[in-house]
């Protein structure tokens, strides 16, 4: 017979002193019942925002360009029904510096059904305009209103702002109309010209338009935009392939673990490397390859930031970083291997029981996509209301000077009387332009706190969701621990019991675990956006504190988040609050700081290794497909502009998919550790209190001899 052992008591745990516990409480109370009051107090509020934000936003303002007079381009049922587009008088008035302080190009705008397509200037359509009335038919149509003909003079005209000054082939682009540039010889044009009038008595060139329109960068991400658009559509059912080959992958592991975990961590592991090395093989190839190619001798340096990826992959350095850089890689994973390789024992074994749960608890798999359902849920609500409190108001007009130097520039303005005011004759050229939607009740100057408060329950409640998640998944997987007899004492449907407990009574410590998270998160954004807006007067000293904030900040973030996770685990024990439930945490894994040190970070170790060998398999077959090097086995798309776009989509979703099935591994195995403990500081191992824990793992982790569960010999 066995020594027995009495069970570990620790002073002031009461816990430690219940000989009866058999598992997860089943009578309950409610607990942090404050919390959760507050908790549906928020989300009233939350929905009544909403609401008000419906009732007095407009998401058409967002939808459709507004003109100079607040009216939409293209809304149905208005005067610009059949006029979607937005033309500018006078781009090259887009260079003022108060296009920088008010984000408008101080010009007049108007909605219009077609961009111009040619060149011509007012003046060219006073003289013809008796013999031929085509030239001003076609000019007026850019005009605030229709004119019979151009009777008036050019400076009164550009006085009275009625129309532009000359008008230069366009195209839509957003909706709006910019100048049609392109290529000839390496020479930028303009409608096949490089010189024009801007029908003020100038003699203007492409480069000075395109500098002024200030749309290199959108006409290169347009180009970029389309490219990209192409590929996925060429692309789209090769990623959903994909993506369903590597959840299918997911499941396999998963089933495999719950037979073979040694085995497989070993193939995880000779996988990672093997994808690894292909990597450093390929990189040496294409290293090799392009020896005595032209330019390929340049570096990353000297060809500076490209918009063509392409670029970088003709140049010997960049595959020389990337194999120098896959090279460490394989070398530290290799040692982490060598060095790590008994502790590797401790998670095959957590890996172990942790498959034998899943297996008694399947549904458990599932779960990730109710978290996904919740989360798309909250985001699209707090985007919704964002966008709806960004629309919030009326139009609001706001003088723009061309030459920035107005002392009235930036004040409010009406534009119906804007031209009789003393204003328009103090500043010439000066424009009353519309700015903004906003207003002078108290819902529109308390719009900014409501985006506060919009962000701040956003982020409360997808903690929230996230800790539901925790919660549901430990309380399922705690019932499986404390069932002396697998399977026949599982209780029925362990996972939708863990939900409604977990709903039912614990809504409230969950909502202050994750208010919590919440407040840190706003901080941190509070210091990201002070940082964006003191980024230029701020000094050495000022940025240095602020960094120490942010990375104070940030491991206080995954310091909480630890602590929170397995506080959950305890709520779904023993059903206490938060405090207590986090305190008893702290005090378990502070008891056992060696067991969490190897079970932690060891099996997390597993686990990527799972993810990286998921992800690497689906990437290596996703890029042997797109660059064609699969014509035997498989034809794939033909002709990419990039082939790293569907290739980073379908390395990212592998990744994402691999990590939903295997977070639900992670929680299985926590919880089945801080179960452990418990059961170690309980129980002795006699028939009377007999461990709850499979002996494997016993033996492994506690090098003590297990008495049998049933009986004692």
């Amino acid at each position: 017979m066995a020594k027995k052992r009495k069970p570990t008591s620790i002073k002031g745990d009461p816990r430690t002193f219940d000989p009866d516990f058999k598992g997860p409480v089943v009578n309950r109370s409610c607990t942090d019942v404050l919390c959760f009051i507050i908790f549906i107090l928020f989300i009233i509020g939350y929905i009544i925002l909403g609401l008000v934000a419906w009732v007095h936003g407009d998401p058409r303002r967002v939808a459709y360009p507004t003109d100079s007079q607040g009216h939409f381009c293209g809304q149905k049922g208005t005067p610009n029904e059949n006029k979607s587009i937005l033309f500018y008088f006078n781009l090259f008035s887009c260079t003022s510096p108060s296009v920088m302080v008010n984000l408008q190009c101080p010009t007049t705008q108007i909605c219009v059904s077609k961009c111009p397509e040619k060149f011509l200037t007012y003046v060219e359509t006073q003289f013809p305009y008796k013999k031929d009335k085509n030239s001003w038919t076609y000019y007026s149509q850019f005009c605030k209103s229709p004119f019979p003909k151009p009777e008036k003079s050019l400076s009164q005209i550009l006085m009275d702002d009625d129309c532009p000054a000359a008008i230069f082939p366009s195209k839509p682009f957003l909706q709006r109309c910019f100048p049609d540039f392109s290529t000839d010889n390496g020479t930028l044009t303009v409608g096949n010209k490089t010189l024009f009038e801007d029908g003020k008595g100038k003699t203007r060139n492409a480069v000075e338009l395109r500098a002024a329109a200030n749309i290199n960068k959108a006409l290169d991400a347009k180009s970029i935009g389309m490219k990209l658009f192409e590929d996925y559509a060429t692309t789209w059912y090769w990623i959903l392939i994909g993506l369903t080959i590597a959840m299918l992958l997911s499941w396999i592991f998963l089933i495999l673990l719950r037979f073979t975990a040694g085995f497989l961590f070993w193939i995880f592991a000779l996988g990672v490397i093997g994808v690894i090395g292909y990597g450093i093989w390929h990189c040496y190839k294409e290293y090799n390859n392009l020896r005595g190619r032209q330019n390929s001798h340049l570096t990353i340096y000297d060809i500076g930031i490209q918009t063509d990826i392409r670029m970088y992959f003709q140049l010997r350095q960049t595959w020389l970083v990337f194999m120098i850089i896959l090279c460490i890689l394989e070398v530290l994973v290799i040692l982490t291997l060598i060095f790590l390789r008994n502790r590797i024992r401790i998670s095959i074994a957590l890996l172990k029981e942790g498959s034998r749960a899943i297996r008694y608890v399947p549904t458990t798999l599932i779960y990730p996509v109710l978290t996904f359902i919740f989360l798309s849920i909250c985001i699209f609500y707090w985007a919704v209301t964002a966008v709806y409190l960004a629309t919030s108001g009326v139009p609001i007009y706001k003088i723009i000077a061309p030459a920035g130097q107005c002392k009235h520039e930036n004040k409010t303005c009406d534009p119906e009387i804007f031209n009789t005011t003393e204003i328009s004759k103090a500043c010439p050229g000066a424009q009353c332009i519309f700015a903004f939607y906003g207003g002078k009740s108290t819902y529109h100057q308390y719009i900014p706190t409501f985006h506060i408060f919009n962000l701040f329950v956003f982020l409360w409640l997808i903690n929230f969701v996230i800790a539901l998640g925790q919660c549901t998944l430990a309380g399922a997987f705690a019932s499986y621990y404390w069932a002396l007899n697998k399977p026949e004492d599982i209780p029925p449907y362990p996972l939708f019991t863990a939900f409604g407990r977990a709903i039912r009574y614990h809504t409230g410590s969950l909502a202050f675990g994750s208010l919590i998270l919440a407040v840190i998160q706003m901080l941190r954004i509070v210091l990201e956006y002070l940082d964006k807006r003191l980024k230029e007067p701020q000094n050495n000293i000022s940025k240095f504190f602020q960094c120490c904030l942010k990375c104070c900040f940030w491991c206080l973030e995954k310091a909480v988040k630890f602590l929170n996770r397995n506080a959950y685990v305890m709520i779904a024990i023993y059903g206490k609050n938060f405090c207590r439930s986090a305190r008893d945490a702290f005090n378990l894994l502070i008891r056992n700081v060696l067991k969490v040190a190897v079970m932690d970070k060891v099996t997390d170790f597993v686990l990527i290794l799972g993810k990286i060998l998921v992800t690497g398999s689906i990437g290596v077959l996703a890029f042997l497909l797109f660059t064609e090097r699969l014509p035997m086995l498989l034809k794939g798309p033909t002709s990419l502009n990039y082939y790293w776009v569907p290739f980073l989509t379908v390395v990212i979703g592998s990744y994402l998919v691999a990590h939903g099935f295997f977070s639900v591994y992670a929680m299985c195995i926590d919880t089945l550790f801080i179960c452990f403990c418990e059961d170690l500081e309980r129980n002795d191992g006699s028939t009377e209190k007999p461990y709850f824990i499979a002996p494997t793992l016993h033996g492994i982790l506690n090098k003590k001899q297990l008495v049998p569960q049933k009986q004692e010999e």
